[in-house]
């Protein structure tokens, strides 16, 4: 240090314990503050040049770009948004690296077949996966002119969100499951295209979400409870859900075409959708297609009744939009 307290670049190199060609680099960036000029013309630095050279330090240790650190010390408060910018970024990687693990897991432990048809799925993924083939394949089975509300709410309900710390069995069935919904031969699948649920009534698919939304809701609750959801609550809203959506009433006839229409739609992409979803799902929260499976059966244990004077009857109750 001169007698005028500053340091030659050299100086501030060696008490930041960096190359010279360090501190001309990020001087010439405009990062740390000049002093002065020595008689000739060489720059001069003071405290606040190694104290800021000692923060880029920092964050470039955090594997923060050069861009991004000028943009954290550029003004007050930048900082902070370029850090949760890179914590975003490190999870994102941190994520990344866990599905690679399992899938390489899932690889090591399987056969010679198994490891073939494995290697297909996995290829066809993005690791960590995203779910773009799953919605589109529910937007292409959810009724056309489905308010957007109501759509965002079943897409919630129905997409499972990766997790994020995997095992191998959840990366296999998220590959079978991404080649499910991504088949050609879907197309084909009359069930899977939208359309009214009993032929020759007014169908208002909007009134039908908002109310199965409801139905689901009380269903989940029993099966928590371990209570299957029979006889009434769940099921009467279930139905009700569909009386109101095709503008007639809930009475013995109407349940038993109901369970034949629902039979009929539960076809075996469905039921292998939801076999395949379920690893993927919270452990303590039931899926909604189990919800609805329960549902059905009820509703087929209940049609099959025949109607005796000690039947109750016919529910008619006015169901609220709970989305």
């Amino acid at each position: 240090m001169q007698s005028d307290g500053l340091w030659s670049i050299g100086e501030l190199a060696e008490r930041a314990r960096v190359t010279v060609k360090t501190v001309r680099f990020y001087s010439d960036r405009g990062l740390l503050p000049e002093a002065g000029r020595s008689g000739g013309g060489h720059r001069r630095y003071g405290p606040e040049a190694l104290e800021r050279l000692r923060v880029i330090r920092s964050l470039r240790s955090l594997d923060l770009t050069v861009p991004e650190v000028e943009r954290a010390l550029d003004r007050d408060g930048a900082l902070e948004q370029v850090l949760g910018e890179r914590l975003r970024g490190v999870e994102r990687e941190l994520a990344a690296l866990r599905w690679r693990e399992a899938a390489l897991r899932l690889l090591a432990d399987s056969s010679g077949d198994e490891r073939e048809e494995r290697l297909l799925l996995l290829g066809a993924l993005t690791l960590p996966p995203d779910m773009d083939a799953v919605i589109r394949f529910w937007r292409r089975v959810l009724p056309i002119r489905l308010p957007s509300r109501l759509v965002s709410g079943v897409l919630d309900a129905v997409v499972p969100a990766p997790p994020q710390a995997p095992v191998p069995e959840q990366v296999l069935a998220l590959g079978r499951l991404h080649a499910l919904v991504s088949d050609p031969r879907l197309e084909r699948v009359p069930s899977l295209r939208p359309r009214p649920p009993l032929a020759g009534e007014t169908y208002r698919p909007t009134v039908l979400y908002e109310a199965l939304d409801e139905a689901y809701g009380l269903a989940g609750a029993q099966v928590r409870g371990g209570r299957p959801p029979e006889g009434g609550g769940a099921l009467d809203c279930f139905v009700a859900a569909y009386a109101a959506a095709l503008g007639t009433r809930d009475s013995p006839d109407f349940r038993r075409r109901l369970a034949e229409l629902l039979a009929r739609e539960d076809g075996p992409v469905m039921a292998r959708y939801w076999k395949l979803a379920a690893p993927l799902l919270p452990a303590d929260e039931p899926g909604l297609g189990l919800l609805h499976h329960r549902l059905f059966l009820a509703l087929r244990a209940d049609s099959a009744v025949d109607s005796a004077p000690h039947r109750a009857q016919p529910v008619r109750s006015s169901l609220s939009p709970p989305l």
